[in-house]
C-alpha cells in the first residue's frame, strides 16, 4: 500500500501522522506497521504507544493497532461528523426505551469500531467501550454492516462468519438483524442501519444485553425501537 506523504520540517510529528494514514488502512500488527511505513520498529513502537495514550490510537481485540476514539470526537468537536455528534442523544433515548446498552458501529476494514455508546445505568450490562474494535464475522451489527456491500466484499466477508447468506437475505427483507449468543455467550443484541444520502450503510445502531432479559427472540421486541433510531441518525446524515 503506499505510505501517506507527510513532510512539515518537523520529523515526529511527520512520522506520527503518517502512522496515523497507514492506520486508515489498519488494522495492522506492529511488524506490519513498520514494514508499511518503512520506521525502525522501535520507532514504530515508540511513536505509536504515544499516540495510543492520547488515544489517537486503539487496539482491536487481537492486539493490532486501529485508528482510536479520540479522532472521532475531535471529528465531531469541529462540526465535520454529525452522525456522531448527534449519535449521544439518540444512543441515550435508546437506552431509556428499552432498558438496554446500546451502541453505534462503523466498519473500519474488517473489523467493526464502537464510536458511540449509552450504558444501562443499572444491572447486569454488556460493556463495550468506545474504540474498541470486533469482529465483523460475528454479532447483529457486523450482520448489518455486511448485509448491503457489493458482492465481492460481501462473499468475502461470509468466509468464516457465524451467519450465513441466507442470514442476511433475511436481514435485508425485514430491515434489522438479530444475534443470539453469537458474539459473545449468553449476549444477545438487535441492531438496524443507518445511511447516507445515496442510501450506503455508514454505520449500526445496537441495543445489546443477556439472552436471559432479551430472550432467543430479542427482534420481536426491540427491532422497532432500534430501527426508530437508525432512522433518526439517517436523517442527520442526509442533512
Amino acid at each position: 500500500m503506499d505510505v501517506p506523504d507527510v513532510s512539515s520540517r518537523v520529523g515526529v510529528l511527520d512520522k506520527a501522522a503518517t502512522i496515523l494514514g497507514t492506520l486508515t488502512s489498519g488494522p495492522f500488527a506492529l511488524a506490519e506497521l513498520a514494514a508499511i511505513t518503512g520506521f525502525p520498529r522501535a520507532t514504530a513502537y515508540r511513536l505509536t504507544i504515544a499516540l495510543e495514550h492520547h488515544r489517537l490510537v486503539a487496539r482491536d481485540a487481537r492486539g493490532r493497532f486501529v485508528l482510536g476514539p479520540r479522532l472521532a470526537e475531535l471529528s465531531a468537536a469541529a462540526g465535520e461528523d454529525h452522525l456522531l455528534a448527534a449519535a449521544g442523544p439518540v444512543l441515550n433515548s435508546l437506552r431509556d426505551t428499552t432498558g438496554e446498552t446500546t451502541q453505534l458501529y462503523r466498519r473500519h476494514g474488517e473489523m467493526r469500531l464502537c464510536i458511540a455508546t449509552a450504558e444501562r445505568t443499572t444491572g447486569l450490562r454488556d460493556i463495550v467501550p468506545v474504540g474498541s474494535a470486533l469482529s465483523m464475522k460475528a454479532g447483529s451489527a457486523a450482520q448489518i454492516l455486511l448485509a448491503w456491500e457489493e458482492p465481492e466484499r460481501f462473499h468475502q466477508g461470509l468466509q468464516g462468519a457465524r451467519f450465513t447468506a441466507a442470514t442476511l437475505s433475511g436481514v435485508r427483507r425485514r430491515g434489522w438483524a438479530q444475534s443470539i449468543g453469537e458474539g459473545e455467550p449468553g449476549t444477545a443484541s438487535v441492531s438496524a442501519p443507518v445511511r447516507d444520502p445515496s442510501d450506503r450503510v455508514v454505520a449500526a445502531v445496537t441495543v445489546t444485553g443477556p439472552i436471559q432479559r432479551l430472550t432467543r427472540h430479542p427482534g420481536a421486541q426491540l427491532a422497532q425501537a432500534a430501527v426508530d433510531a437508525a432512522d433518526r441518525l439517517t436523517e442527520v446524515v442526509s442533512r
